[in-house]
């Protein structure tokens, strides 16, 4: 599979630039604590998938997710601003739990390796 430099590149600025507004920009109290771990963006450079992640339960969640769907056209807007490309990817956000998983197979192993070293015999 070929890999688009430019693509990379473009990917990289406006994951800056999305973090910047949620952090200084965006008033929404619901958008607070927000971090952006990857935007995936296909060479077309038309869509872009936006992923977050926050300190939280998973009410937050769900709260958090609602407050940067009302906000997308903002940030679209701003972003289109910023960055002066001939076609503003248009934003869906969606929220990481890549981190939640990484945080089982954690647990799970210290779970085995806990498990293993209980029936060693001495």
């Amino acid at each position: 599979m070929k890999t688009y430099k430019r693509a990379e590149r473009v990917k990289h600025l406006i994951q800056q630039e999305i973090s910047r507004i949620l952090q200084y920009d965006v008033k929404d109290p619901r958008v607070k604590f927000v971090t952006v771990t990857e935007v995936k963006l296909p060479p077309d450079l038309r869509d872009a998938r936006v992923l977050v992640t926050t300190l939280g339960d998973g009410t937050d969640r769900e709260a958090l997710l609602t407050g940067l769907k009302r906000a997308t056209g903002y940030v679209r807007g701003e972003l289109g601003r910023r960055l002066k490309l001939k076609y503003t990817p248009s934003i869906e956000f969606q929220f990481d739990d890549s981190f939640d998983r990484q945080e089982r197979i954690f647990h799970l192993l210290e779970h085995i390796q806990h498990e293993h070293e209980e029936g060693e015999p001495e």
